[in-house]
């Protein structure tokens, strides 16, 4: 996932908007698109683990 955000953040800079932009304000939004990829993973994970343990005890 970090390699998606270092990918696309590099291809920001070359490319897009980030490339007019100073390389401080460039930074900050990587990473806060980065906390909000990794709030996701986590809320995703937890959802997950906590259907699959839902599942497992209501089976029984």
């Amino acid at each position: 996932m970090l390699f998606l955000v270092a990918a696309l953040m590099l291809l920001g800079v070359l490319l897009g908007t980030a490339a007019h932009v100073p390389a401080p304000v460039t930074l900050v939004g990587a990473a806060v698109v980065a906390a909000w990829l990794l709030v996701f993973a986590v809320r995703e994970r937890t959802t997950r683990h906590h259907r699959s343990a839902g599942r497992q005890e209501g089976s029984s």
